[in-house]
């Protein structure tokens, strides 16, 4: 059942960004993903949740404006990420589910430096800030290692030193613990939680969200359901549950 945009019952401070989709349409080839979708995010702590093909994730590129609405428009604090690109990737990043998807650069020192240094930071001061980054993780020694020599654990945290590089605002998670370890997984939860940062994090583990600020869950495009997480949770896996013991595909 489609519900009224979430509430927050506590109020939200200045420094917590916005994110606003405004009558936003989004079609990806010729599916029809979003059609006049609009939203407000100012929680510190926002869970997306949904089936697959419900556009969780062309949500997540929107908002990080690597896809630009064909109608609407998409904000994050005020900069309309799919036309400012150079305001936008200091002001909202994304860690996607394969790391492979978003790494570019042969070693790790490259590809921690390269958003500062496309955005006019001198190369030298770059180079200061990414060893800075590495000796806070705990790995001063990867500057020239090969990212390919990486395991995926750590190239997850490869990922991640380079978007705090930038020191984004608002982060986007797209899945980013998909095949992961459990141990991995909880390493890198407690640093994104730990983070001032405003999360949204889409995800199928349930229990990840459950100490989040609000949670949507997208059906088909839409918002079928919006609010606490102890109200949106668990109707959403009661029907994942009612729908995955039926024999019934045509909702596929």
């Amino acid at each position: 059942m489609q519900t009224q945009q979430f509430q927050i019952a506590q109020e939200i401070g200045a420094k917590l960004p916005p994110v606003e989709l405004r009558d936003v349409c989004y079609a990806r080839e010729t599916t029809q993903v979003f059609q006049g979708l609009s939203l407000s995010l100012s929680q510190r702590r926002v869970g997306i949740v949904g089936r697959n093909g419900s556009g969780k994730s062309q949500l997540a590129r929107l908002i990080a404006g690597l896809a630009a609405p064909d109608a609407g428009q998409v904000t994050v604090d005020g900069v309309t990420v799919a036309t400012d690109r150079k305001a936008a990737i200091r002001t909202v990043g994304i860690l996607f589910q394969n790391p492979d998807h978003q790494i570019i650069f042969p070693t790790v020192g490259e590809e921690l430096t390269f958003g500062l240094t496309a955005t006019g930071t001198p190369k030298a001061q770059a180079r200061e800030q990414a060893h800075a980054m590495l000796a806070r993780f705990g790995r001063p020694d990867w500057f020239d290692r090969s990212v390919h020599g990486l395991s995926g654990g750590q190239r997850h945290l490869v990922c991640l030193m380079a978007v705090l590089m930038m020191a984004p605002r608002v982060i986007v998670l797209d899945e980013p613990f998909a095949g992961l370890d459990m141990a991995t997984t909880l390493r890198l939860s407690r640093h994104l939680s730990a983070l001032d940062q405003t999360l949204i994090h889409i995800s199928h583990d349930l229990s990840a969200l459950s100490g989040y600020d609000r949670v949507i869950w997208l059906e088909q495009g839409a918002v079928h359901m919006d609010g606490a997480p102890a109200d949106v949770l668990p109707a959403y896996e009661t029907q994942m549950r009612a729908w995955g013991g039926s024999d019934d595909f045509a909702d596929l």
